[in-house]
């Protein structure tokens, strides 16, 4: 199981690029950002920096959207970072959340998500597309190779991820509900004639190495209530136990007034307090580290081929270091010099 890591360009951004580079020195394979260009700093112009001081972490939007990024300069902006630094990113995808909403904007539709995948794959492996009428491709970007993995919690958008994503992220990390959405995706796949098993599994979510869990809980909660954006969408869209949705994800919701995005993603903000204890628990990782390990193998027992922990909390040089120190070496196969 590879290990990532989530980070907000919160300023300065030689901390996000320090935090970065430790990740790599610390065994992580992937480093992840928030794409929310009004609320945080962008991030396509940091990844830059931190490919130049890095030498194989990958880097890529958890996750970007077709409604304020133009599809083909997305395309053209990642394309250009891999014949930069050779092939070091991964392109995460969704419908929109804070980047769209802050702007009064609206999600894209489903059908529009899975046409932008599509057509982003295309151009970002140097292929051609059909787009406005144009067949259009990158000249340049013949070598370029990036994934596509889409982000989703509903019916119709796992059903896009198994039929044209490269991979699928899940944002939490209850199994349950990983469960439940690992088996949709796939059978989508196989639908469509794909091989299941090819599609990277991403299930990315906040941890926090400690004993102290109630203080933790505290620090994590604000991830209850970004979660429980997109599954009021989903109770608008299917109502309360349609579409198969279990009641493992949108029970949790009843309670939810609002959001406020001028607090996402925010330890301490003032409008999670619907998110009950349980849901931190279930959706979380929080205790000390033989708890990370036992809840990561349970992760990876279901397919989860990479955990992307979210580190935005009071604790992050010590969460870093207990995975980089503890937990990743804890995953690795065990290989004997001699026998």
């Amino acid at each position: 199981m590879q290990i990532g890591v989530v980070l907000q360009c919160t300023p300065p951004a030689a901390r996000v690029i320090d935090l970065a580079r430790r990740a790599e020195a610390y065994g992580f394979s992937h480093v992840w950002t928030f794409d929310s260009h009004i609320l945080w700093e962008e991030p396509y112009v940091i990844y830059s920096q931190i490919l130049a001081e890095t030498r194989k972490i990958v880097v890529g939007p958890m996750v970007t959207n077709p409604a304020t990024r133009d599809i083909t300069v997305t395309a053209s902006v990642f394309a250009t970072l891999n014949e930069m630094y050779g092939n070091r990113t991964v392109i995460g995808i969704g419908r929109g959340d804070s980047a769209v909403r802050v702007t009064n904007g609206k999600p894209v539709s489903v059908a529009e998500l899975r046409q932008a995948v599509v057509d982003i794959k295309g151009l970002a492996n140097g292929e051609a597309i059909e787009y406005r009428g144009n067949h259009l491709r990158l000249p340049w970007a013949g070598a370029s190779r990036a994934e596509v993995w889409v982000a989703a919690y509903g019916p119709k958008v796992l059903a896009v991820t198994g039929e044209v994503g490269d991979g699928f992220i899940l944002q939490l990390a209850d199994p349950a509900i990983a469960e439940w959405t690992i088996a949709a995706v796939k059978r989508a796949a196989a639908d469509a004639g794909r091989d299941p098993e090819s599609l990277a599994i991403c299930v990315a979510a906040p941890a926090y190495v400690t004993d102290d869990v109630e203080h933790a809980r505290d620090q994590l909660r604000w991830f209850g209530g970004m979660v429980g954006n997109h599954v009021a969408d989903i109770v608008e869209r299917y109502g309360e136990g349609g579409g198969g949705v279990p009641s493992a994800l949108t029970d949790y919701i009843r309670g939810r007034q609002g959001y406020d995005y001028n607090e996402h993603g925010r330890a301490g903000n003032t409008h999670t307090d619907f998110v009950p204890d349980a849901i931190i628990d279930r959706f979380c990782i929080i205790g000390p580290i033989a708890e990370h390990v036992r809840r990561l193998e349970e992760l990876r027992a279901l397919g989860v081929t990479q955990f992307a922990l979210y580190l935005q909390h009071d604790d992050k040089d010590r969460t870093l270091a207990a995975y980089g120190e503890k937990i990743i070496p804890a995953l690795a196969e065990t290989v004997l010099a001699t026998q």
